[in-house]
């Protein structure tokens, strides 16, 4: 199997080919800090308006995010950016990023986010657990490749 044969059976590489851009994440971060305003994201990432229009439109097209239409008072219509259901599934994708980040790219001041259950603000984490809900040690996990692998 070739290699372009092989990406394209790649979870992995199908996800990248969506999610893989460094503006798309930080997008994606801000969407689920509440953002859904294109001049709302613009401000917060500082990203030229071309690459957020772009980015946008890549997470659109893929069924990340779906536009919204919207009119503030005395303004026009304009479109905002909400997540889809497959959007809001991300959030273990980013939680593992920043876990990632909190541990081999630390800051000196600590982490700058962390993930809370609502209700008594304790901190989670994620794990990955088996059907029965057994906790088991990243470093016990195998992958289980059902398509043949690379020659």
């Amino acid at each position: 199997m070739d290699a372009a044969a092989f990406n394209a059976k790649c979870s992995i590489a199908r996800s990248l080919e969506v999610l893989g851009e460094k503006w798309t994440l930080l997008i994606l971060r801000e969407a689920f800090r509440g953002r859904t305003r294109f001049s709302d994201f613009r401000d917060a990432l500082g990203v030229a308006r071309d690459i957020l229009a772009a980015r946008l439109t890549v997470l659109v097209d893929n069924g990340v995010m779906t536009k919204r239409a919207y009119r503030d008072e005395n303004a026009r219509e304009r479109e905002e950016y909400v997540l889809t259901d497959a959007g809001r599934d991300l959030r273990p994708v980013l939680a593992a990023l920043t876990e990632w980040g909190d541990a081999h790219r630390a800051l000196a001041e600590g982490p700058t986010a962390q993930f809370v259950e609502p209700s008594t603000g304790e901190r989670v984490h994620l794990a990955f657990v088996t059907d029965a809900g057994l906790q088991v040690s990243p470093d016990l996990v195998t992958s289980e490749f059902t398509v043949p692998s690379r020659p």
